[in-house]
Parts: C-alpha cells; sequence; structure tokens
C-alpha cells in the first residue's frame, strides 16, 4: 500500500523484442529531435563537456597527466545521467506539449524529489570505484615510480607489462561498462516516466537487457564507439553526439516499454 501522499508506484508492462531496424528508427528520431530543439541538446551537452574539461585542467594541472587515462576511458560511464533533461525534451515532443526552458528545466529540477538522484549516484559511484581500479591496475603492472614518467616515456604503454596493463584495463573497464549499461539503459528513462522507485527501475533494466541482448549489445557498441569519437577533440563532438544519442535512447526506451503511457 502507497504512503500517504504517495503516488501509486506504476505497473510495468513486460518489455518488448526489439530488431536491428529499431536503432536505426531510434536513431533518425533522435536526430529529428536534436534539430527541433537544438538548443537544449547544447545546452545539456555544454554541462558534460564542461565536466571532461575541468578534469583534464585538474591532470594537467598537477603534472599527473596519466590520471587521464582511466578518466577519458570511464567518461562515458556518465553520459546517461547528462541526458536525462534529453529524455524531457524528447518527452515533450513526443507528447506534443510545450517546448520552453522554464518547464524543461523544472521537470529536470524536480527529479531531485523522486529516485533519479539514487540512480545517479549508483552511476558516480561505479565511475570512482572504476578510477580507484584503473590506478591500482597501472600500479600493479607498471609500479607507483612510473606514474611520473609515462607523459615522458609513452611507449611503456605499448610494450611488455605496459601493454598488458592496458589489455587488463580495458577488460575490467569494460566490465564496469556492461554492468552500469544495463542498469541505466531502460532505468533512468524509466524514471523520469513512470513512479517507480530506482530499484525496480534497475531490475526492470536488466530484464529488457536480457529479452534483447543481441540488439542491445551493437546499441552499446554503437554509444561506446560515438562517445570515445565525440571526446577526442577536445569534447567538442559531444555537441552534437550526446543531444542525438540522449534522444535516441529515449525512443528506443519507448519502444522496449510500449505501454508506458
Amino acid at each position: 500500500m502507497a504512503q500517504a501522499g504517495m503516488p501509486d508506484a506504476d505497473i510495468l508492462p513486460e518489455p518488448a523484442v526489439l530488431s536491428l531496424s529499431d536503432l536505426t528508427a531510434a536513431l533518425r528520431l533522435g536526430w529529428r529531435d536534436f534539430r527541433r530543439a537544438p538548443a537544449f541538446g547544447l545546452l545539456f551537452s555544454a554541462f558534460y563537456a564542461a565536466g571532461g574539461l575541468v578534469i583534464a585542467a585538474v591532470a594537467l594541472a598537477v603534472g599527473r597527466d596519466w590520471w587521464l587515462i582511466p578518466f577519458v576511458l570511464g567518461f562515458p560511464l556518465i553520459a546517461p545521467f547528462a541526458a536525462v533533461g534529453l529524455y524531457e525534451v524528447s518527452r515533450r515532443i513526443e507528447a506534443g506539449l510545450p517546448l520552453d526552458w522554464r518547464r524543461v528545466i523544472g521537470v529536470v529540477v524536480a527529479q531531485k524529489d523522486r529516485q533519479v538522484p539514487s540512480i545517479a549516484m549508483v552511476i558516480l559511484l561505479l565511475f570512482m570505484f572504476w578510477v580507484f581500479v584503473a590506478h591500482t591496475i597501472f600500479a600493479l603492472f607498471l609500479g607507483t615510480a612510473s606514474l611520473t614518467h609515462i607523459t615522458s616515456s609513452a611507449a611503456m604503454l605499448t610494450e611488455g607489462r605496459g601493454l598488458a596493463m592496458l589489455i587488463t584495463g580495458a577488460v575490467v573497464g569494460g566490465a564496469f561498462a556492461v554492468v552500469l549499461y544495463a542498469f541505466t539503459v531502460v532505468g533512468l528513462p524509466l524514471l523520469l516516466d513512470r513512479e517507480v522507485d530506482f530499484i525496480t527501475a534497475i531490475i526492470a533494466s536488466v530484464r529488457a537487457l536480457l529479452q534483447n541482448l543481441g540488439v542491445l549489445a551493437v546499441w552499446a557498441a554503437l554509444i561506446a564507439g560515438l562517445l570515445f569519437l565525440a571526446i577526442l577533440p577536445a569534447f567538442l563532438g559531444l555537441f552534437v553526439v550526446l543531444p542525438v544519442l540522449g534522444h535516441a535512447s529515449w525512443h528506443l526506451y519507448r519502444r522496449l516499454m510500449p505501454d508506458a503511457d
């Protein structure tokens, strides 16, 4: 029974079965939404890109360029959190609701009283734990002394223990990314769209992933590849890639949960 003054929890439908054509359709709709409301996409992307630039600036300022390795590899893990505002824009376009800054920002700010902060904390904790594990892997393979010489001896990363370290880090980092993706591919837009707790959203997200493992694996690869390419030119590519992927992720969620109205 719901507590007094609290909305009843929604009953979730069974996730639909997707095909690869659903991915192309979602990307097409994501591009449409970005073109229709580019200012929102540019604003939300700016926060994400600014975060990346701050991380890079701090690493360079303290003379520890090697910090950039785990941060660059792990930075896309927090992309779903930056996409919440984009989900709301697509939701309003789909529902035919007015698109103005007061309403969109108001809905995003209102999430602080719902379940989004809880899943955001899960995302951030996973990201910070990944950074800790990445530093540990580096130290185990190359020793702490190597950390101060990486920028002058970049070759150490492409041979011997350095290459083994990169391979191990990629495997471990991939495992972190899979867990986070399983939690958020449906979980994050579901929390915006429905009245459910974050644990229920995570469970629903994992179920949807398992039911569409092949298609959603392709989607994950597309997201990872496009975000990595977008980060390379000083994070500037994020101003296009992030909003398109954010809008597209909303439409893919709607296909996965077609009765979530």
